[in-house]
């Protein structure tokens, strides 16, 4: 054992650690253990279930479960189906150090019952995603209490049943945001109107229609907040309209007197883990680079759910869990590397904002799921994934694209061992 590894008490061996106990996680042991492997999964919270457990809306397992549930419902589900098969867990336990020992992997935990080190042959990431903090969107002013994200107001609302505000700016259209507009309505408070930067809504347009246009919520394109006044306590912001450049419009400050600014500025993949590893991260998922069997570029790591890029469902985090459980336990059974042979996805970044899995690895014929967003608000487009020069896997018309909901398309290769090119295009 290194320097390093020194005080932690070994523990026995599995063959797949699960690091995270959101749906993707959940999915994604019991689907290993399906699949024959020894699981361990390994949860930092004090219960099971991720973020789901403060999403008391519905809407969730239309596509799964082919029901409308609440976030808890939906994460009871795969939480029961998890406890029923009687994989391993722990809970409260925060993975410290992740390191490649000989043919697999040390995972390093520390919990009230100490720091624990366990060995396996795969690991599947599945530790989720985060808010974007008021931090990283430059707001100038000082920094008072009432500088929410909107994943915090909601758990304050949801879970600890408390009121973060009582009249509120909401800034970003992210589903959260637009999400929480409607809760702190029907809870009594008063939403001003929520502020969106770029020229269309971030959010999935059924989340527009049902939090915003029902409650006769404003929305403002192509505004900011540029400015929070307040020492103790948020008093005020200012808001602007921006150009298309994003810089701010002479002539159109605005001071709106509020107790709490609320931020919805996006999610981005967990990735501390994955850095642990040094496992290259793609510039436009913010997630790993994977293969079609969600392996990332280090031999035996997987990745699944929103650590891999932000999903709009719930339902779709399931399934990449399923995919990544089921791959991760065949790989125990025989290891592979990362295929040096394997083909990178080619598509124009002019047409999309991002696409994957990233490669193709070579395989007989296997299904799996291309996920892409367009780039703009584009219609009567056709996307086409293409093995060959002339050979099509797949083409999809679709009426309209936009960047705020992902698509997927289910792929079929007669095999790929001997694939040259592996392309996505938009016409």
């Amino acid at each position: 054992m290194t320097d390093k590894l020194k005080g932690f008490t070994a523990h026995k061996s599995y063959d797949v650690l699960v690091l995270g106990g959101g749906p993707a996680g959940l999915v994604a042991a019991l689907s290993a253990h399906q699949n024959g492997a020894r699981v361990l999964l390994i949860e930092r919270e004090r219960r099971l279930g991720g973020i789901l457990k403060q999403c008391v809306h519905d809407g969730f397992g239309l596509l799964r479960f082919k029901e409308r549930l609440t976030g808890p419902e939906y994460a009871n589900r795969e939480i029961d189906a998890f406890l029923a098969a009687g994989i391993d867990y722990t809970l409260e336990s925060f993975v410290v150090d992740v390191r490649k020992q000989g043919q697999g992997y040390t995972v390093c935990t520390q919990s009230a019952a100490g720091m624990v080190s366990y060995d396996c042959k795969a690991i599947i990431l599945a530790c989720g995603c985060r808010e974007r903090t008021s931090r990283q969107v430059f707001i100038h002013g000082q920094r008072p209490a009432g500088i929410f994200s909107a994943g915090t107001a909601q758990y304050f609302v949801n879970i600890q049943g408390k009121m973060p505000t009582k009249r509120c700016v909401i800034l970003g259209s992210g589903d959260i945001g637009l999400i929480m507009a409607r809760r702190l309505t029907l809870e009594g408070a008063q939403v001003v109107g929520v502020y969106e930067i770029k020229d269309a809504p971030a959010g999935l347009s059924r989340n527009i229609s049902q939090c915003l246009h029902d409650f006769g919520i404003p929305l403002q394109l192509s505004t900011t907040v540029t400015e929070v006044f307040g020492s103790e306590r948020v008093e005020a912001v200012a808001v602007e309209q921006v150009d298309a450049g994003f810089n701010p419009i002479p002539g159109t400050r605005q001071i709106i007197e509020c107790d709490a600014l609320i931020l919805s500025v996006g999610l981005l993949p967990e990735i501390e883990l994955p850095n642990m590893l040094s496992i290259p991260i793609d510039p436009a998922t913010k997630g790993p680079y994977v293969d079609q069997y969600l392996m990332t570029k280090a031999a035996g790591v997987f990745a699944c759910g929103n650590v891999l890029h932000v999903n709009d469902l719930a339902d779709w985090v399931s399934a990449s869990g399923q995919e990544a459980g089921k791959h991760a336990a065949a790989y125990c059974s025989t290891p592979r590397g990362f295929a040096e042979n394997a083909v990178a996805l080619e598509y124009s970044k002019g047409d999309f904002l991002y696409a994957l899995p990233q490669y193709l690895a070579p395989t007989e014929s296997e299904p799996f799921t291309l996920f892409f967003r367009s780039r703009e608000d584009v219609k009567a487009k056709t996307v086409t994934v293409a093995f060959q020069d002339e050979k099509e896997a797949v083409s999809k018309k679709y009426r309209r694209l936009i960047p705020s909901e992902m698509e997927a398309l289910k792929i079929k290769p007669e095999a790929s061992t001997d694939v040259v090119k592996y392309t996505l295009t938009m016409q």
